[in-house]
């Protein structure tokens, strides 16, 4: 049994698919949106191997410019936040809201943790149904360690005083997983994507297709 949910939020809840219109208006390939975030997350998460923090928005934004300069395009401030402000209007998947209400409505704590910023997303959830589904919207910026750190993950649990081991994570992504269950919290692999899950990452507690799925996961185990 849990008490609370967290939450991953990019491409976990979000659909970031539209942020390939902003890399094409500026001169970049819709396909470098990928090597762009995996970059991202990649530095992230050395700097937090070698025992330093960055912030993800300026982390990002020296990622992108060094991305356009590549392409031979001004890494201009105008060109880069033409890109990154596409955040605050990302989507939320369709399966996202119904599925948190649902999971809200057996009672439990609702709760998300980005590597990004938190304000980021107050728009992007309120605009898709959920904002007032979430008790906290946490963000890494406070015990300065990316996930899958487990430091992310305490802090979570000191913010919702509960004990980590009755703290859900659900995110699309295998080495949150693997963080999450390594730091004591229960796991849902959200897997929309019908995604082999690698056997070097610690398996999750639960795989659902989306939250819908997750929704009677989670009933079906409380009986």
């Amino acid at each position: 049994m849990i008490d609370v949910l967290v939450l991953d939020v990019n491409e976990t809840l979000t659909d970031m698919e539209p942020l390939r219109d902003g890399f094409e208006a500026v001169g970049l390939p819709r396909h470098s949106l990928e090597a762009w975030f995996a970059a991202t997350l990649r530095d992230g998460l050395a700097l937090t191997a070698a025992g330093a923090y960055a912030n993800f928005g300026e982390l990002a934004a020296e990622l992108l410019e060094a991305q356009l300069a590549a392409a031979g395009i001004e890494p201009t401030a105008e060109t880069v936040q033409k890109v990154l402000s596409g955040f605050t209007r990302l989507p939320l998947h369709p399966d996202v809201a119904p599925g948190l209400q649902r999971i809200r409505d057996a009672g439990l704590r609702i709760v998300s943790l980005t590597n990004g910023r938190a304000e980021m997303s107050e728009n992007v959830f309120r605009d898709g149904g959920i904002l007032g589904l979430l008790e906290h919207r946490l963000d890494v910026a406070t015990p300065q360690r990316w996930k899958p750190h487990v430091d992310a993950y305490r802090y979570v649990a000191e913010v919702c005083a509960v004990p980590v081991d009755r703290m859900m994570l659900a995110a699309v992504h295998p080495w949150d997983i693997d963080g999450a269950r390594r730091a004591g919290l229960q796991t849902a692999y959200i897997d929309r994507r019908n995604t082999p899950y690698p056997e070097s990452f610690l398996a999750a507690d639960l795989v659902a297709p989306d939250f819908e799925g997750l929704a009677e996961a989670l009933q079906a185990k409380a009986k």
